[in-house]
């Protein structure tokens, strides 16, 4: 059987050294891409029967990324979809040698791939990104962008910066409006773009400072300029990369999501809803005409982010995560198999590697399971970018490191490969500084309506709430801290709020601070397991637990702790489930390369 690495990056001291595929996880990899297609990594006592005993999950490559692929015009060419070899680096200056014109063979766009701010920052970023998207030559891709490094901030801070301006002359000045037009004209200067697409940023640089400068007479910044203001910032750095492709010899062709492809939205102008009719807008942009004698394969290169409001027709973007959920909105109409997000880290990771050491990265999780982690605070994709591939059949995400392309990545997907016999917990999360309400009433036990009556208040207070538990006279709530703690009268809320209950003459309220709410996502199969093993290692730390919830779904088991003991308690429970050496391989029988 293959064996199996548990690949481990480093915890609180990783940097941006995976920049080098043979650094952290290279020689691990190795025995990965020498295979036709990896298997599901073992990824610690997730996949154990018992405490030291390491089983290898039963699943086919098939089943970890089942693959529906467009008709090729020729052979078919081996696809290696999680353990691609990285391309080597572009030069610094412009490729001298022309590069090969990815999914060739095929007459249908295969995948999405989505990068981030982060992964197209600058020139050479730029450069690495286009090395990633070389690196898969068997797939025809669409690529979906965010804007350029810290672009969007500084667009925002330039509309509200404008307001102090006098005319157009202190609009130009302004430090965000000089970096932004530094940053795209550097860009396009070391990508050496075409004339043509040069002339377009330079329009699109000169339209910004214009809106800006409309702030600045109008001395308002609403939410449809601050929409139409951050647009900016995809439409530039499409056009700048697809120029760059083109400029390598390769086919590309940049689309405005909100104009090409017929993305519509919601007319909330800053969290647009994508409506229905965008999928066959997409499916019908994207479709490409056949060609007798020539290849029909074009990289698709698109802005995220984006999208056109149904009555008023103006620039919308999509909230929270909007540039992964206008990925998954084209993976899905286009009935891809798989969307790739890249990120800076190996896939979702067992812990936060800046807390624990030795953390691992997922071969799998459910959509459930990805949504809770990120509603506790994990970095993962937000539940919104999610939905257009769990409402599909076969859409699956598979989170990859764009600083270490061999690793396989995380698939995030319907159905877990092998089943989820041998699987048990997926990951930890802590959330930091939560707030808990202890609320004590004899007249609850036995009453209808005591709920109703505490939630009516928290919905007054226009307070979150995370966790609840209840006994026949109590029930505890955990306050979300970024729906507390962001506030400036977060004292006086609070108090406020402990005197409307003792008002109302329902309960007494105690109110603490400085815990943590430690949540663990396993299988809800084994949750007996997950709690036994789990409270045996917070004994073995001395760690004192002051509250207990599972949520609805089963998949989520919630602890608070005092703070001072969160990262103890963390490292305590990944630890127990987690024991693995780095680099060590499952099933054992063979020492390390």
């Amino acid at each position: 059987p293959t064996l199996r690495r548990a690949v481990r990056t480093h915890g609180p001291s990783r940097s941006r050294a995976l920049s080098d595929p043979a650094v952290a996880v290279g020689r691990e990899m190795s025995a990965l891409t020498a295979q036709p297609m990896p298997r599901a990594v073992a990824r610690g006592p997730a996949m154990m029967r018992g405490k030291g005993v390491a089983r290898a999950a039963t699943a086919s490559p098939a089943r970890l990324a089942p693959r529906r692929l467009p008709h090729r015009a020729g052979t078919l060419a081996p696809v290696v979809r999680a353990a691609a070899a990285a391309a080597p680096s572009a030069p610094d200056d412009a490729p001298a040698a022309k590069a090969v014109q990815p999914g060739e063979a095929l007459d249908a766009y295969s995948v999405v791939m989505k990068f981030g701010g982060s992964s197209v920052a600058d020139a050479e970023r730029m450069r690495e990104v286009a090395s990633i998207v070389l690196a898969f030559p068997e797939e025809m891709p669409v690529l979906v962008l965010s804007a350029m490094g810290k672009t969007t901030n500084n667009l925002l801070a330039a509309g509200e910066q404008a307001m102090q301006c006098d005319d157009a002359d202190e609009v130009a000045k302004l430090e965000p409006v000089v970096a932004i037009r530094k940053l795209h004209e550097d860009t396009m200067d070391e990508l050496g773009v075409d004339d043509e697409t040069r002339a377009e940023v330079s329009k699109l640089l000169n339209k910004m400072e214009q809106v800006c400068t409309g702030v600045a007479l109008m001395q308002e910044c609403t939410s449809r300029t601050r929409a139409t203001l951050v647009s900016f910032g995809e439409r530039m750095s499409t056009r700048i990369f697809a120029s760059y492709l083109r400029s390598m010899g390769l086919k590309s062709t940049q689309y405005d999501a909100f104009d090409a492809l017929g993305f519509v939205t919601t007319d909330e102008f800053e969290n647009g809803n994508i409506l229905p009719v965008t999928y066959e807008n997409v499916a019908k942009a994207l479709r490409l005409e056949k060609n007798a004698t020539d290849s029909v394969a074009n990289i698709a290169v698109v802005t995220g982010f984006l999208g056109r409001g149904e009555k008023t027709g103006a620039i919308a973007t999509l909230g929270r995560g909007g540039s992964d959920l206008t990925a998954t909105v084209i993976g899905a109409a286009l009935a891809l198999p798989e969307v790739y997000v890249w990120k800076d880290v190996d896939g979702v990771l067992s812990a936060d590697p800046r807390e624990v050491e030795g953390t691992v990265a997922m071969a799998f999780l459910s959509f459930q399971e990805a949504t809770e982690l990120a509603y506790f605070g994990a970095q993962v994709l937000h539940p919104q970018s999610m939905r257009p591939a769990m409402d599909s059949d076969a859409l699956c995400v598979r989170v990859k490191n764009s600083y270490n392309v061999r690793a396989p990545g995380t698939l995030i997907g319907h159905e877990r490969p092998g089943g989820s016999e041998d699987w048990l917990l997926t990951s930890i999360v802590r959330k930091k500084n939560v707030t808990m309400l202890d609320i004590v009433s004899t007249r609850m036990l036995g009453q209808y309506g005591f709920l109703a009556k505490v939630f009516n208040i928290m919905d007054k207070a226009g307070i979150s709430v995370d966790c609840v538990a209840t006994s026949e006279v109590s029930v505890s709530l955990t306050l979300d801290p970024a729906k507390v703690w962001s506030r400036d009268l977060v004292q006086e809320e609070l108090d406020a709020l402990v005197e409307e209950f003792e008002n109302a003459g329902i309960a007494r309220v105690k109110v603490t601070t400085g815990h943590s709410l430690i949540s663990l996502i396993g299988n809800v199969e084994r949750n007996n397991e997950i709690m036994q093993r789990g409270f045996k290692a917070l004994g073995d730390a001395d760690v004192k637990v002051q509250m207990i919830s599972q949520g609805a779904s089963k998949t989520n088991i919630s602890l608070l702790v005092n703070d001072e003991q969160g990262s103890e308690a963390v490292n305590a429970i990944h630890h127990e489930f987690f024991p693995y050496e780095y680099g060590q391989i499952l099933p054992s029988g063979d020492e390390d390369e």
